[in-house]
């Protein structure tokens, strides 16, 4: 089975691109994620097999080989930043806890960006 690494992944998108060792880059879709496995960071060593699609080379099955350091993991706030940035982040969902209670969501362009702010939140965390 050919080898590379995960150029990226996008897990909202549900898709990303495997870097083949030989350089070629391969599509990688959410389907062919290991169970349980929802999340790859870039530069995550992985083994797949390969299938033909109309669109292209497409992987199957991916086995992850090992996990190298994230980029994140390089780049991560320091923690002085990131009690401001969870104290933001607190007060925006008391006030989206405040609506819930009097029976009302958060319009849909407000409850993407919240969203979008607790999953960089997280990975920050989890680097």
């Amino acid at each position: 089975m050919p080898t590379g690494r995960v150029k990226f992944y996008d897990h909202t998108k549900g898709f990303g691109f495997i870097t083949t060792d030989d350089g070629d880059d391969i599509h990688l879709p959410s389907s062919a994620l290991p169970s349980g496995v929802t999340q790859l960071r870039p530069g995550t060593r992985v083994e797949f097999g390969i299938v033909d699609s109309r669109r292209g080379p497409q992987a199957l099955s991916v086995e992850v080989l090992d996990k190298l350091p994230s980029v994140v993991r390089a780049t991560r706030p320091k923690a002085h930043d990131m009690a401001g940035i969870v104290d933001d982040l607190i007060r925006m969902l008391d006030n989206a806890s405040t609506g819930l209670r009097s029976g009302r969501y958060p319009a849909a362009k407000q409850a993407e960006q919240m969203a979008t702010i607790m999953r960089r939140v997280a990975d920050a965390f989890d680097a």
